[in-house]
């Protein structure tokens, strides 16, 4: 921020550097000219206060700088040190005013009065950080801290970032943010850091970022800290020892244990126990019973650097044991005929004669028993350990006698079988045919599985087969097997299936025939009506010959029928419910006979339900269709059909799939179907689902028409008429007989003597009535004819009533203008768009009656009585409306001498007009000490309290200040309107308080009087005035003082000052009471109901109450003070009156 001008400093100017000199003669007091401050209002900027300085005679001097910051609504205060005339701003100075005060001071030592300036606000610099450094050792494990200066108004919350820097890439990598600190890790050795300082003010305003790197960060030294030995300090217990290390890693460390006998750390008393190992654990051996244990911890790098070593002592020395087992196992394979040896570990002394037992377990976790037989420490498992459980107990005995717990090892399995095997294999029988051989064997290894046999042939020539489908423990000897030998292999198969070797058994034969039997009969095939049956036999006993057998059929009763001797047998409708017999006589082909074997069946069952053959005849609309179709399966039920309507002929998939196909409609579900006229055109299908009597169903049968539906003669029914509207009519008729096609309609007038006659209109079933129509009756004719033009006979409707035109009526009645005194309400008829009542308004109406109602009694009860008079469609709302509702009445009449019914509209209650004020105007001469006056014309109902507001308006401006307590019509100036306009806002009231809009007027500039002006450009030409004023003593009192508390005093008024003069007495000297410049807060008072009395006021602790003899002295000091503060000081008019701008 700048200050625009000539400034002179010390005497000269900045323009041209040349000395400037004011020639004013006078006592040799120097006095301030002008004073400037130059320089931007900004935080950390330098500003320069510069003053212009009449030296008034004497030798020029340097004169007394100094700077005083003042806060918000406060006193300035100083700023220590600021004694130059420039000062760089500071963060003290935000948001606060600076003020600049020279003293003028001659070589001579004359001193001036001091001159002040102020500024505007100081504002804050923008946020920004300077001097960023990164403060701490770049060592792993150290703490290292970001900072910096910052600058730019009261800190807020900085950001704070570390980025570790990737040395493969090159990029960095956000570590930490939130925080100035951060503490060094491992993944930050070899690597730089940058810390980010991002600035950020009070108000959350963010400044550019600074950056700053750290050197790369060294890997610290191998060290170790807080070294513990853990564990049980007894005889073969694990210890380890553990520590804190950095720099290193504590897997690459080492540690060397020893034993000393002192319980405190002695390095020459140390006995080791190990060398150094990276292992941290250790046993605790017999030797080191009543011994310290001494742990040495070397921390070490992975490379191989070391550390300093650290030791540590255990608290107390290593105890003895009881005898007890650190461990105890069992080793072996569980398995039958294997051996199981236990194994275990003593501690506690020297061992003596331990306890040991086995035990056997059927489920894991119970007691067990004992196996008796067996004290070592091995087992050999037998079968009837497979699948239960092994342990073995201990109790360790020390040699001493001391017994110590008993300890129990469960085997981890179950004992497994051995693999298995044959001992032996034999065939046991008689080698005929016909006759079963049985295997006889000893098998070992576990619970036996399904083993596998394979019976075996060996010719007479010594060639060897294996017999096809002969895998079971047994084998019948057949035909193929008569002359030679039978053997016989098994491969042994455990439970589990696991297999063992092969074993092949002795021959047993050669095989002899046996005699002709039949070992088995069965039936083939399905015993189901419709299907064929045939037999297997499986004869055995010698070649076969011609055997015999026969069927017969056995009925519930008992009773058999045969049937037949041949090879097989249909079945029939007559065998269902029956069972079948077959008897078969084995002949060996020497002609032996064996004994007959016979088998009966269950009951034939009926076959599925099929329908085999469905036919449609041909279809006609309402003739029943009975369809033709076969039925197959038992006896015939209630079958399931549907009949389908389809608009083309389905063939193929499409019609087996017709449920599924396009456009196919249901139409019926019965055996039989009377085609609709919906059908007409359309083929008719029908799925049949044959379903026998017991409910089952078969597959369905489809079927289609090989015709379309063939429509009925067409003819028509309940032919009339209906009134659909106004002169509107519609003729109806029922029509059947396939598709209607153009039917045909014609409309017959009827007079009243019975003669029709026909009405020459377009064919269609709506007939519009016309002016010939009137007196008349109306008749519909219907002629049906179908879709293929075959035509039926016509059909006359009954009359209808004598037809007459529509009555015109009123839709709505609208009223324009407003229900308000002195306007003009006129009805409007809004007559129906619709065309019908748009003719016969225009022909039919005969006139329009109208009546205008007055409510009679004023509120919410009221009834309406008729205005004398008013029957127009217009009335002018009078005042004795006011209050009262409005009511009007129109009835229309047409030609033929009818009346519609009356349609009315009422408004609310008549209110009175808007208050309102014309011609507005002020009557005065236009200077300061006239007499204003506010006159206007008033509307709107009788008027109530109207207000007026009386305001001042600056030339130029349209802001207006508002004159206190002036509200009346009538305003006496003053000499502050001087310069403004006087403005008088009206606002009209009506009686019941009620506003109208506010209206304003304004008079042009207010001038002095004239005699006051003269007398006031006098002084101005001056420049320097006294007046003699009396001054109240009391000035604490707000009250008006009397005469009694005033005293003379000289007023001294200049270009740059106002000074009260108390004067000289015999006794004292003149003394100055109030003196200050034109510089706010400094203002002029006057009193609106005293004109002999003003008020100055230089701040809020200096001012003088004066009273004048005279207006006119009055008006003469104000503009005198005004006029010297505006032309010198370019003090606003505002500030001298004391309005905030």
């Amino acid at each position: 921020m700048s200050w625009s001008g000539l400034v002179l400093s010390r005497g000269k100017t900045e323009r041209d550097g040349e000395e400037a000199r004011v020639e004013i003669r006078g006592n040799g007091i120097p006095k301030v000219v002008n004073l400037e401050v130059y320089g931007e209002l900004v935080e950390g900027s330098i500003i320069r206060g510069c003053a212009k300085v009449a030296w008034c005679g004497g030798t020029p001097g340097k004169g007394v700088a100094s700077w005083l910051r003042r806060k918000w609504n406060s006193s300035p205060v100083v700023i220590v040190g600021a004694e130059d005339e420039e000062y760089q701003l500071t963060i003290d100075d935000v948001d606060s005013s600076l003020v600049f005060m020279f003293t003028p001071v001659t070589e001579e030592g004359a001193k001036g009065e001091p001159q002040y300036k102020y500024t505007d606000f100081v504002k804050a610099a923008p946020p920004s950080v300077s001097n960023v450094k990164i403060v701490g050792d770049a060592v792993e494990g150290s703490t290292i801290k970001g900072v910096g200066d910052y600058f730019g108004g009261r800190e807020g919350p900085s950001k704070f970032e570390w980025l570790r820097e990737n040395r493969d890439s090159g990029g960095f990598l956000l570590v930490s943010a939130g925080t100035s600190e951060y503490t060094l890790t491992k993944e930050d050795v070899g690597c730089c850091l940058a810390f980010v300082y991002i600035p950020i003010n009070f108000e959350g305003q963010e400044g550019k970022s600074i950056s700053v790197m750290s050197p790369v960060v060294k890997q610290a030294p191998p060290k170790v800290m807080n070294v513990k030995i853990i564990g049980d300090l007894r005889e073969n217990s694990k210890i380890t020892a553990t520590g804190i290390v950095t720099g290193g890693t504590e897997g690459s460390s080492r540690v060397q244990w020893y034993k000393t006998s002192l319980s405190t750390l002695d390095e020459n008393s140390l006995e080791a126990l190990s060398t150094s190992k990276i292992a941290k654990a250790f046993r605790i051996p017999l030797g080191a019973v009543g011994y310290y244990i001494v742990a040495k911890f070397t921390p070490m790098t992975p490379d191989g650097d070391s550390g300093e070593p650290a030791f540590v002592i255990s608290d107390k020395a290593v105890e003895t044991l009881p005898p007890s087992l650190n461990f105890l196992s069992i080793i072996g394979d569980y398995s039958e005929d294997e051996i199981l040896t236990a194994s275990y570990g003593y501690v506690g002394g020297h061992e003596g004669k331990s306890i040991y037992s086995w035990y056997i377990h059927e489920v894991e976790g119970d007691s067990g028993s004992s196996i008796p037989g067996v004290s070592g420490l091995q087992y050999h498992i037998t079968k009837e350990a497979i699948g239960k459980f092994i342990s073995f107990q201990c109790t360790p005995v020390r040699d001493d006698g001391v017994v110590g717990d008993l300890r129990i090892c469960m085997g981890q399995e179950r004992v497994r079988p051995g693999s298995p095997r044959l001992l032996s294999l034999h065939i046991v029988g008689n080698a005929v045919e016909g006759t079963i051989l049985r295997i006889e064997k000893k098998y070992w290894g576990g619970e036996e599985g399904d083993s596998v046999y394979r019976w075996l042939r060996t010719s007479s020539d010594g060639t060897k087969k294996e017999i096809a489908g002969a895998t079971v423990a047994s084998y019948m000897p057949s035909i193929d097997d008569i002359g030679s030998f039978i053997s016989v292999s098994c491969e042994p198969v455990r439970s589990d299936w696991a297999r063992g070797p092969m074993v092949l058994s002795e021959q047993i034969g050669p095989i002899m025939p046996g005699s002709p039997t039949c070992h088995s009969l069965e039936f083939l095939g399905s015993m189901i009506e419709g299907q064929r049956l045939n037999f297997n036999a499986v004869y055995t006993g010698g070649e076969q010959g011609d055997c015999t057998h026969e069927w017969f059929r056995v009925k519930d009763n008992g009773l058999r029928d045969k049937l037949s001797s041949n090879d097989f047998l249909d079945l029939t409708l007559e065998d269902v419910g029956a069972c079948i017999e077959i008897i078969y006589t084995p002949v060996r082909k020497d002609g032996i006979r064996g004994s007959p074997k016979s088998i009966l069946s269950d009951l034939i069952s009926p076959a599925d339900p099929k329908g085999m053959e469905l036919v449609i005849p041909d279809c006609c609309e309402d003739r029943e269709l009975m369809p033709s179709r076969k039925y197959f399966g038992g006896h015939e039920g209630v079958g399931e059909y549907i009949w389908y309507q389809t608009k083309h002929k389905l063939e193929g998939s499409e019609l087996l799939d017709i449920s599924n196909a396009f456009d196919v409609v249901i139409c019926g579900t019965e055996p039989t179907y009377k085609p609709l006229l919906k059908d007409v055109g359309a083929y008719l299908a029908l799925y049949w689902v044959p379903t026998r009597a017991d409910g089952k169903c078969g597959e369905p049968l489809i079927s289609i028409c090989s015709t379309p539906v063939s429509p009925a003669p067409p003819v028509v029914s309940n032919v009339c008429v209906k009134e659909l509207s106004s002169g509107i009519y519609s003729g109806e008729g029922e029509y059947f007989g396939g598709h209607e096609g153009e039917s045909l309609f014609s409309w017959y007038r009827e007079n009243n003597e019975g003669t029709i006659e026909l009405i020459n209109r377009p064919n269609s079933k709506i007939y519009e009535v016309t002016d010939s129509d009137y007196n008349y009756r109306l008749l519909f004719g219907y002629t049906p004819i179908r879709s293929d033009s075959v035509a039926g006979e016509l059909v006359l409707s009954d009359p209808t009533n004598t037809v007459l035109p529509e009555l015109p009526y009123v839709e709505m009645l609208a009223l324009t203008g407003k229900a308000v005194e002195g306007d003009v309400l006129t009805a409007v008829e809004v007559i129906p768009n619709s065309e019908t009542q748009q003719h016969v308004w225009s022909k039919y109406k005969k006139d329009i009656r109208y009546q205008w109602f007055c409510s009679s009694e004023v509120g919410d009860n009221f009834s309406f009585d008729p205005l004398p008079n008013q029957s127009s469609c217009s009335y002018k709302v009078r005042l004795e409306d006011i209050g009262h509702h409005l009511k009007c009445e129109c009835i229309v009449t047409d030609v033929f001498g009818r009346s519609g019914e009356a349609v009315c509209i009422e408004t609310k209650p008549v209110l009175p007009g808007i208050p309102r004020i014309h011609k507005l105007e002020i009557e005065g001469r236009g200077f300061h000490t006239n007499l204003y006056a506010v006159h206007g014309i008033y509307s709107g109902g009788k008027e109530g309290k109207s207000r007026v507001q009386w305001l001042r308006s600056m030339v130029g401006s349209p802001d207006l200040i508002s004159i206190p307590g002036e509200t009346g019509r009538m305003y006496e100036a003053n000499v502050d309107d001087v310069g403004y306009r006087l403005v008088a806002i009206y606002t009209p009231v009506r009686e019941d308080g009620v506003e109208g809009q506010s209206i304003s007027v304004s008079t042009e500039p207010i001038a002095v009087e004239p005699d006051v002006l003269k007398e006031v450009k006098q002084n101005l030409e001056l420049g320097s005035v006294k007046f003699e004023v009396l001054c109240d003593k009391d000035q604490t009192s707000k009250k008006i003082s009397s005469v009694g508390t005033y005293e003379r005093r000289i007023l001294e008024i200049n270009r740059k000052r106002v000074k009260v003069v108390k004067p000289a007495t015999k006794t004292s000297f003149p003394a100055t009471e109030i003196r200050g410049s034109y510089a706010p807060p400094f203002h002029v008072e006057l009193f609106r109901n005293d004109q002999h009395r003003l008020r100055i006021v230089v701040d809020s602790e200096n001012e003088a109450d004066l009273m004048v003899h005279s207006r006119h002295i009055r008006d003469v000091i104000v503009l005198v003070i005004r006029g010297l503060a505006q032309r010198f000081n370019s003090t606003s008019l505002n500030s001298l009156l004391k309005i905030e701008a």
